[in-house]
């Protein structure tokens, strides 16, 4: 059995997002069927090896996003080097919502979030770290740390 997990994102102006992820990320367009009003019925973008649905807002569908809300899913991007892509983003217009750092995990890490409500972490794998090791680690972060979920 195959199985791809593809994220299906909803967006007030779906098309501006489509546009700025590939100013933010380096998305590229793999389709983009606009519904008969103009709004955005499907898109599918390319950001590496992973693929990325959209569409615009459907209110007569239910489901609505709350405006000004934040999305409860973070897309977590893995990339060779998180600083210039990081730095990329916050050029197109992300806000920093997790500085990028060396995280005890072995990822140089980060969290920004973007014009259109959704929460991207980008991150590049550091250092190996044993399963012991992460233990300790965790605990020690947990213990210094006031917001010990928020690394």
């Amino acid at each position: 059995m195959s199985v791809a997990l593809i994220p299906h994102l909803q967006c007030r102006e779906a098309s501006k997002a489509a546009e700025f992820y590939q100013r933010a990320f380096g998305a590229e367009v793999n389709m983009m069927m606009p519904a008969p009003d103009g709004r955005l019925m499907h898109g599918e973008l390319q950001i590496g090896d992973a693929r990325l649905m959209l569409c615009d807002v459907f209110e007569e569908c239910g489901d609505v996003p709350q405006a000004g809300a934040i999305s409860p899913v973070t897309l977590h991007l893995q990339v060779d080097d998180c600083d210039a892509l990081f730095q990329r983003a916050l050029d197109a217009g992300c806000e920093t919502v997790i500085p990028l750092e060396d995280m005890f995990w072995g990822d140089r890490y980060g969290v920004l979030s973007d014009p259109f409500g959704h929460r991207w972490s980008i991150a590049s794998h550091v250092r190996d770290v044993s399963p012991e090791a992460l233990q300790e680690a965790m605990q020690q972060f947990s213990q210094n740390n006031d917001k010990p979920g928020c690394a």
